[in-house]
């Protein structure tokens, strides 16, 4: 008799759980379209959207157009009900970002603040992030959590920073970095956040890996609504993948790595520093400018084709390269195909959908996610 109990208020905290999300991913919806669309019955359904709106996370919007009969009440999730803050930590800058319940990107900000290893660095950016919240007017009861990208390995099951070449830090305890914050913190990888921006709400079907192209090149493995960490937390380490044999040297040291080839520095530094002037020079036609490309697009495919034959899922070009990318991706496209055993009837590369913040976003996006899984 208790086993049965127990069955039963799990399959309601899963119906729960799939209204809500069902809800979150619409603008409007009734609990007719609940009830068919999640096959449940329309008394379950009621039933649910009435303990959701007692909880303020779900609100009624009025009435939704007669389709014959009385017209159904519209619901809409309570988007701003809950918050959640992400922070990206790079060598020489932060950026803050704002989300809620449906994964909007409410506000971000970037700002110039060089890594230090250093109490005096942490409280400066915690002094940041509650100025970023306070012009975002984000009730502090609201804010469920702060994410915190690195760029570097996080392993949670340690819960330590084991290593980040480019912050110069190893074996640091994520303990020793939430302390300065007044919120519960999440950890994450750049590239994993940015994938998890990419996935976030998704089809749980979809399965891709994001390839980060920003100043050093990561990557990250996202299937059914989860990332893929790996058994040391390094799963998408395509950076270190070998393109070239005892090739041009890499920041890690060794030779031949795909971010000695790839990395966002290679057509930044070309143009003065800045990647945005790249582009313009290439969409300019400028000769330099398309030399540096074809180069740049030469390793990228061999890379791009070599992670799709290895897992047989899209690949999502991310980081800031993958933001300017636009039209360019059919240069990526045409020489990844060219290598391609297998004939593909459309492309398998696209660039990502979100061109700024990103690796915040994602950040904050995971702690919202542990928050929508307990609904």
């Amino acid at each position: 008799m208790e086993k049965k109990k127990v069955t039963n208020m799990e399959v309601k905290k899963k119906n729960r759980n799939r209204v809500f999300r069902y809800i979150c991913r619409h603008e409007t919806v009734s609990n007719p379209d609940i009830s068919y669309d999640l096959k449940i019955s329309l008394p379950t359904a009621t039933q649910i959207t009435k303990e959701l709106i007692e909880q303020g996370l779900v609100e009624e919007k009025g009435e939704l157009d007669s389709t014959g009969g009385r017209r159904a009440k519209a619901l809409s999730a309570a988007a701003n009900a809950k918050l959640a803050a992400g922070l990206d930590i790079t060598k020489n800058h932060i950026t803050f970002a704002l989300t809620n319940i449906r994964g909007e990107l409410i506000k971000y900000e970037r700002i110039y603040q060089p890594f230090m290893p250093e109490d005096t660095y942490y409280c400066k950016v915690n002094e940041k992030l509650e100025h970023f919240l306070e012009e975002s007017e984000a009730g502090r009861d609201k804010i469920l959590g702060v994410g915190i990208s690195f760029p570097g390995i996080i392993n949670l099951d340690r819960e330590l920073i084991t290593y980040s070449h480019v912050l110069g830090v190893e074996v640091v305890p994520l303990a020793s970095v939430s302390r300065y914050f007044s919120y519960p913190c999440t950890f994450l990888n750049d590239a994993n956040a940015g994938a998890y921006a990419e996935g976030f709400g998704g089809d749980k079907t979809e399965e891709f890996f994001y390839l980060s192209l920003s100043n050093t090149v990561g990557g990250a493995v996202f299937g059914k609504n989860e990332l893929v960490q790996g058994k040391n937390f390094r799963c998408g380490e395509a950076g270190h993948m070998t393109i070239v044999v005892d090739g041009e040297k890499c920041y890690c040291g060794k030779k031949g790595c795909l971010d000695a080839y790839c990395s966002a520095l290679r057509l930044s530094d070309a143009a003065g520093g800045k990647l945005e002037q790249f582009f313009s020079l290439l969409d300019q036609g400028q000769e330099q400018a398309l030399k540096i490309w074809d180069f740049y697009t030469t390793y990228l495919a061999v890379a791009v084709n070599n992670i799709h034959m290895i897992l047989d899922c899209d690949v999502i070009l991310g980081g800031y390269v993958g933001s300017y990318m636009g039209v360019h991706l059919q240069d990526v496209w045409e020489k990844a195909a060219e290598r391609n055993t297998f004939e593909e009837k459309s492309s398998y590369i696209r660039v990502c959908n979100y061109k700024v913040a990103a690796a915040a976003l994602g950040a904050a996006l995971k702690v919202m996610e542990g928050f929508i899984s307990g609904v």
